[in-house]
């Protein structure tokens, strides 16, 4: 394998194995090793050692290197340029590069017998790894997301009185533990399995509850009056970044039992890796749809608020505003959120009605007179100071004409 490395890519991302010094001079001549991390090759001995391949295969992957890169469309552009060719294993597609002796002349040669993948054993196990490293890259971002949204998502939890959502507080402190363990070990034993084998209705019944609360804070953004909608605003500004945490924490600590499980099949029945691959990417897909039918229609709320503020921006201007500024908070939010999970959606922002001349004029003196006396300047009071700013206007254009 010197100055030759294989390359193995799934929908999600690409492996490079081959010798450490080659694998990163490869991915330093495309300007891409500062965006891999290492695939944990070791851990395939392991696999491969339960039966899958024989000894000698096993002793290669010692020698070997691996480093993966989740595949963005910049990316995935490349590994197209590449010509990676379909392999037997579905949805797993493979070439090998040798280097003729230059940086960025790397070429394509034929897979010959040399070739360290070409085993389906062992390019089900990488694939398997693959999908382990994705969803662990997955789960870094989303701790560091959760780290810079709320302070502890367990103390978001603790305050629930919904028993199935406080249960994820315990279910997360397990997997966690587990996950832990499995680093240490390399492996995940029929003990550490058995802590955690229950989660996951624990965990979709967290969602569920976070959903709920989601749909909850949608309705009370129904109000027809713009007091109503600036209180219900600012109060979902600060209780909507919490429950996208808990999302985001169920989210998280389903990619942990995924990986778990992949551990268990790629060593207990391999060949059934490809199809349970599909199986998790259907599953997760699907999360992402419920997840994103809720807060779409929050954005959808949202949009119809900043509609009535801004229809009646004049008669309110203060309260009309704080709708506006509140819902740009929860869109930039819920967009970040999106791209966490990778949901697919446009960025959301609203802006404050324009105003002619006389119509500001006329909503400052309102403001004004409403910071001055609340309890006056309502009703014709109101309709008199719009006509006053308008004759004001009227008179300072006729003016300017003559």
């Amino acid at each position: 394998m010197e100055n030759k490395v294989e390359l193995i890519s799934d929908a999600d991302g690409l492996a490079v194995v081959g010798d450490m010094k080659t694998v990163e001079r490869f991915l330093d001549s495309l300007g891409l090793l500062s965006l891999s991390t290492d695939l944990g090759l070791n851990r395939l001995g392991s696999v491969l050692n339960a039966g899958a391949v024989v000894a000698e295969t096993a002793s290669k992957i010692a020698a070997n290197s691996g480093r993966y890169l989740k595949l963005t469309p910049e990316s995935a552009e490349l590994v197209k340029e590449l010509g990676l060719m379909a392999t037997n294993t579905p949805g797993i597609s493979y070439a090998m590069l040798g280097d003729p002796g230059k940086i960025g002349g790397w070429l394509k040669i034929d897979n010959g017998a040399g070739a360290f993948v070409t085993n389906p054993a062992v390019l089900t196990g990488i694939a398997g790894i693959m999908s382990q490293v994705a969803a662990q890259q997955t789960m870094a971002e989303i701790t560091d997301y959760l780290a810079a949204i709320v302070e502890q998502v367990d103390d978001v939890l603790r305050k629930q009185d919904d028993a199935e959502v406080a249960k994820l507080v315990g279910v997360g402190h397990a997997i966690d533990r587990a996950m832990t363990i499995r680093e240490e070990t390399v492996e995940v034993n029929e003990t550490l399995w058995s802590t955690v084998a229950q989660s996951h209705q624990t965990i979709g019944a967290a969602q569920n509850y976070a959903l709920d609360q989601l749909d909850a804070i949608a309705r009370k953004l129904e109000s027809t009056s713009v007091g109503g909608l600036a209180k219900a605003a600012k109060r979902a500004e600060s209780e909507v970044p919490r429950w996208l945490a808990v999302l985001a924490r169920c989210f998280q600590l389903q990619d942990a039992i995924d990986v778990i499980e992949l551990d268990r099949t790629m060593v207990g029945t391999p060949e059934k890796v490809p199809a349970y691959k599909r199986g998790m990417k259907r599953a997760k897909e699907n999360r992402r749809e419920i997840i994103s039918g809720h807060t779409r229609n929050l954005l959808d709320r949202m949009d119809e608020a900043v509609g009535t503020a801004n229809a009646r921006i004049v008669w309110n201007r203060a309260k009309s505003l704080e709708v506006v500024e509140s819902s740009n908070h929860l869109g930039a939010g819920i967009h970040d959120f999106h791209g966490l999970l990778r949901i697919e959606s446009e960025p959301r922002s609203w802006q404050a009605r324009q105003l002619g001349s006389a119509e500001n004029f006329g909503s400052h003196v309102i403001q004004k007179s409403r910071e001055a006396a609340p309890v006056v300047g309502i009703g014709l009071g109101l309709a008199g100071l719009i006509g006053v700013a308008g004759k004001v206007f009227q008179n300072e254009g006729t003016a300017e004409e003559s």
